[in-house]
C-alpha cells in the first residue's frame, strides 16, 4: 500500500509538541510493516536547525492563494529510522518563521493562507513525485483542506481517482478557525461555506472540513473517540462527529523505543533496564537531584512534571497539591516546561520558597525530560483531558510510576493500584476520576503510602509497566487494518 503522511510538523525536523513525535514514528513503523510511506511536511526555519541532511528537487509548483499565483518547491529528507523520505515544502514567505504557528503569545495571522498553501501543495505534490498514493493520513487542522481538496476538485484527476483519505484528531481544542473572508483563500466554491460543511458561527472551522469530508476519521486513543462525541469534549464539533460515528475510531499512539528506552538512553547517568532496574533508577535519581541543586534523598519520593504549564495539563491541581506538600511531607518534585505566564510565576516563586524540595525549569529540554523520567518515582499528569498522551508511556518504560486522571488515552493505559489489581499483576499506576485537587491529592497519598510502606507492591507496579510494550508496531498495524477498511469502502463512491 502507498501512503503519503500529511503532518504540520515531524520529529526531528521540528516539533512544538507530540504531534510531531507521531509524524516521526508511525511512518517508519508502517514501512516496517512493508508498505511505501513518505512525508510531507512545511519546510520552516526550524527544520534546517536539526542537523538531518537535506536536499533540493527538481519540483517547483505554482498553486492558487486566492487570487495570487504562489511558487513553492520541494524538498527531500530522510528519517532517521528507516529512511522514510520527507519532502519538505519551502516557501519561505510562509514557513522561514522564528516559530512554527505563533510568536511572542500570538498566532501568526496568515496561518489559514500558510496552512491553505501546505494544503494544495501536499496534493499538487502526489502528482510531481508520481507517488500513485492508496492513502492520504492527515493530522490536524492545518491538513484538513486535503481531504477538501482531494474529495472536490481532484477526485477525477489522473493519479487521483482511487485516493482515499484518513484524518487524524490530535487535539479537538484545536480547530483552525478563522474569518469567514478566508474561505476566499482556499479557492473552494462558497457553496460549501454552510453549517454541514465548513462553517461553524460564522467562521471558516478548518478542523470541521476535515471531519466532514475525509473518508475516515481515528483519534489517538479509544476512550477519546467516545469522549470527544460528547459535549464535554466535543468543542462544539461533537454533532458532526456523532453524525460519522460510523467512520470515528481511536487508536493508541505508541512509543518510540528506539528513542525513549532506559537500557540504551545516552542522556542517563545510567543505563537499566527491568531486571536491574532498582539500582539503575537509583543512580539516575541520585544525579538528577544533583543536578537540579535538590538534597540526595534517596527515600524521599521524587515526582516529575514534564509538559505544557496550562489548566488542561492539570497544573492547578499540582499547585494546589504543592502547597499542601511543600511544608508538611517530606517528598521532592521537579517541574520541567513552559506555559501559561501566571504558572510561571507561581511556580518560580514555590521554588525560591522551598529550594531543597521543588526544582524548576521554565524551559523545554528535550535531554533533562529523559533524565526526569529516569530519575523521578513517580510521573504527574492529572489532565483535564488527554487524547493520547505520550509521557505516561515513557514513564512505565522508565519506571517512574503515573499518578493520572482516567481521561482519554490515560485511562487506556493506567490500571490503577488497588488490592485487587496488584493481587493479579495488572496495576501500572495511579489514577483518579474528579477533575479536581481533592481527587488527585487523594490518589498521590496512596501512591507515597505504597511507595514508603508496601515495598514489594510498590516493586510489582513498577515491574508490571516496565514490561509492558506501547511499541509503535501494535498502533501501525491498526492502521493499515483502517487503511485497508477505508481504501474498500471508498472503491465505486461518486463525488
Amino acid at each position: 500500500m502507498n501512503i503519503l503522511y500529511c503532518t504540520s510538523e515531524v520529529a526531528p525536523f521540528s516539533k512544538t509538541g507530540g504531534l510531531a513525535d507521531v509524524g516521526g514514528s508511525l511512518p517508519p513503523a508502517l514501512a516496517r510493516l512493508g508498505h511505501e510511506v513518505c512525508v510531507i511536511t512545511p519546510a520552516y526555519r526550524q527544520v534546517w536547525q536539526c542537523g538531518r541532511p537535506i536536499e533540493p528537487t527538481e519540483h517547483t509548483f505554482d498553486v492558487p492563494i486566492g487570487s495570487k499565483i504562489i511558487t513553492g518547491r520541494l524538498l527531500r529528507g530522510t528519517l532517521p529510522e528507516g529512511d522514510v523520505p520527507v519532502y519538505f515544502v519551502e516557501q519561505d514567505d510562509y514557513f522561514d518563521r522564528a516559530e512554527l504557528y505563533r510568536e511572542k503569545g500570538q498566532d501568526y495571522k496568515d496561518n489559514c493562507e500558510r496552512f491553505v498553501f501546505y494544503c494544495r501543495a501536499a496534493m499538487e505534490a502526489v502528482r510531481l513525485l508520481e507517488l500513485n498514493v492508496d492513502v492520504v493520513h492527515c493530522n490536524d487542522w492545518q491538513t484538513a483542506l486535503i481531504p477538501a481538496f482531494a474529495r472536490i476538485e481532484y477526485a477525477h484527476a489522473a493519479g487521483y481517482e482511487n485516493l482515499a483519505s484518513i484524518f487524524t484528531i490530535h487535539n479537538m481544542a484545536y480547530q483552525g478557525q478563522f474569518w469567514h473572508w478566508d474561505m476566499l483563500l482556499t479557492g473552494l466554491d462558497w457553496k460549501y461555506f454552510n453549517w454541514h460543511q465548513m462553517e461553524f458561527y460564522g467562521q471558516l472551522n478548518l478542523l470541521k472540513t476535515g471531519l466532514v469530508f475525509t473518508d475516515a476519521i481515528t483519534t489517538v486513543s479509544p476512550r477519546y473517540a467516545r469522549e470527544i462525541q460528547t459535549h464535554e469534549q466535543g468543542f462544539g464539533l461533537e454533532g458532526v462527529l456523532q453524525q460519522r460515528h460510523e467512520v470515528v475510531s481511536g487508536i493508541l499512539n505508541g512509543a518510540d523505543y528506539g528513542v525513549w528506552n532506559p537500557a540504551t538512553d545516552d542522556h542517563l547517568a545510567a543505563t537499566y533496564s527491568v531486571e536491574n532496574w532498582q539500582q539503575g533508577k537509583a543512580a539516575c535519581k541520585a544525579a538528577l537531584q544533583r543536578e537540579l541543586n535538590l538534597p540526595e534523598l534517596p527515600a524521599a519520593p521524587l515526582m516529575g512534571f514534564v509538559g505544557r504549564l496550562a489548566d488542561q495539563k492539570g497544573l492547578n491541581l499540582v499547585a494546589a497539591a504543592m502547597r499542601d506538600y511543600l511544608p508538611n511531607v517530606d517528598a521532592q518534585w521537579v517541574v520541567l516546561g513552559t506555559g501559561e505566564p501566571g504558572y510561571h510565576d507561581l511556580l518560580a516563586n514555590l521554588a525560591r520558597e522551598w529550594p531543597g524540595k521543588l526544582a524548576v525549569r521554565l524551559e523545554f529540554s528535550d535531554a533533562l525530560a529523559h533524565r526526569i523520567e529516569a530519575g523521578a518515582d513517580m510521573f504527574l499528569m492529572p489532565s483535564q483531558y488527554e487524547p493520547c498522551g505520550l509521557n505516561q508511556l515513557y514513564s512505565l518504560k522508565y519506571g517512574a510510576v503515573p499518578v493520572v486522571r482516567a481521561t482519554g488515552g490515560l485511562a487506556d493505559t493506567i490500571v490503577d493500584a488497588n488490592n485487587e489489581t496488584i493481587a493479579t499483576g495488572t496495576a501500572n499506576g495511579f489514577t483518579f476520576e474528579a477533575f479536581d485537587a481533592r481527587s488527585f491529592q487523594e490518589a498521590l497519598g496512596r501512591a507515597c503510602d505504597t511507595y514508603a510502606h508496601r515495598k514489594e507492591a510498590w516493586q510489582q507496579i513498577v515491574t508490571s509497566g516496565m514490561k509492558q510494550d506501547w511499541s509503535w508496531s501494535k498502533s501501525a498495524r491498526q492502521y493499515v487494518a483502517l487503511y485497508e477498511q477505508t481504501v474498500k469502502r471508498r472503491q465505486g463512491v461518486c463525488v
